[in-house]
């Protein structure tokens, strides 16, 4: 097939691609993150999230063969860096010190959500080349500063750095649920024994203090998390952000929808204290490939090492226990090493 065979749409949002299309290329792919379902893009989408007032207008850029979808990707129009967990500032203050413009930009992204996986949807890898290309010609056509595509899989990496792009890297935090030998851990025990005897001991360490403080937890996946579970764990989130002196980048009503549209990605973990709730911690989890995400947590009340329990040592047990293979912790964070997750070039 001739790249001559595509037609191109850029379609201004996800709502204007049938889901089965977008979802059926999803599948196609080897790392299909649950993040590029269509499901989640159009909550983004549909609460206002991701919209041009928000600094992110969609330019969804498609190709087709008739009426079947043969390549698509994500991707937006960006007023600014924010949301994108991958620091371009001082490429943004370069282009305002020689009076270029820097915005707007495109971004090939998931927004809010630095998870790496499927970017450049496609049938084949002669539409993944016909898909890059397209991008470039249409950031040449609107005359933008530059493209962007963040967190890719490893054929689209070889797709873009083909087609000319710049490649540059990250660093991120995953835990593998295997021993020295490979074999899975039977329990979090099992998983201490394998770590050095000075992790081991802070790890002990710190989840004594939760306990001694009287806090425990519970959890739930799925259609079994309570509305009232998702508005308290909002209130934690949302106040996370006001703390530090920021509105939330994601609203309510974009919960509200992926626990509706996709509710098996889903696991809460809440931390009571005399049978209150106190803090939460929310992990997208994909039952097929096995793996867990660390994705948002808040607290109401300050108690020492909470977040880590909250956020790595309730996750890997639920693993463990779960037979998952790996728990991404997401973007930054080297203290993360000190819990037994490992750093990933992204």
């Amino acid at each position: 097939m001739s790249e001559n065979d595509y037609v191109t749409r850029v379609l201004a949002s996800p709502l204007d691609i049938p889901a089965q299309a977008w979802n059926t290329l999803l599948l196609l792919e080897p790392d299909p993150s649950p993040f590029m379902r269509h499901e989640y893009l159009c909550a983004l989408h549909r609460s206002g999230s991701a919209r041009a007032p928000a600094g992110w207008q969609p330019q969804y850029l498609t190709l087709w063969r008739g009426a079947e979808l043969q390549a698509a990707c994500p991707m937006y129009l960006k007023n600014h860096s924010y949301g994108e967990y991958v620091f371009d500032w001082a490429w943004a203050n370069a282009y305002a010190q020689h009076g270029l413009d820097y915005y707007p930009k495109a971004l090939v992204a998931v927004p809010f959500t630095p998870v790496p996986g499927a970017r450049l949807l496609a049938r084949d890898e002669a539409s993944r080349t016909a898909l890059v290309k397209a991008l470039i010609e249409h950031a040449k056509q609107e005359d933008l500063s530059s493209l962007h595509v963040l967190f890719a899989q490893p054929q689209d990496v070889a797709a873009c750095a083909a087609a000319g792009l710049m490649l540059r890297h990250t660093v991120q935090f995953h835990w593998t649920n295997a021993d020295g030998q490979g074999v899975q851990f039977k329990d979090f025990e099992h998983f201490l024994a394998s770590l050095q005897q000075e992790k081991r001991k802070k790890i002990r360490q710190e989840r004594r203090k939760v306990i001694e403080a009287g806090v425990t937890f519970r959890w739930s996946t799925g259609v079994d998390i309570a509305d009232a579970d998702w508005d308290f764990f909002y209130r934690c989130y949302e106040r996370t952000y006001l703390e530090h002196g920021n509105a939330p980048y994601l609203n309510r009503d974009f919960f509200r929808r992926v626990a509706q549209g996709m509710p098996q990605h889903w696991l809460l973990f809440i931390a009571e204290r005399e049978g209150h709730p106190i803090a939460c911690s929310l992990i997208g989890i994909d039952e097929q490939a096995r793996v867990a995400y660390g994705r948002y947590w808040g607290a109401l009340e300050r108690v020492d090492c909470l977040h880590f329990e909250a956020c790595y040592y309730q996750p890997l047990a639920w693993c463990i226990a779960h037979g998952f293979e790996r728990f991404e912790g997401g973007a930054q964070g080297e203290h993360k090493m000190a819990r037994a997750l490992l750093p990933v070039k992204t």
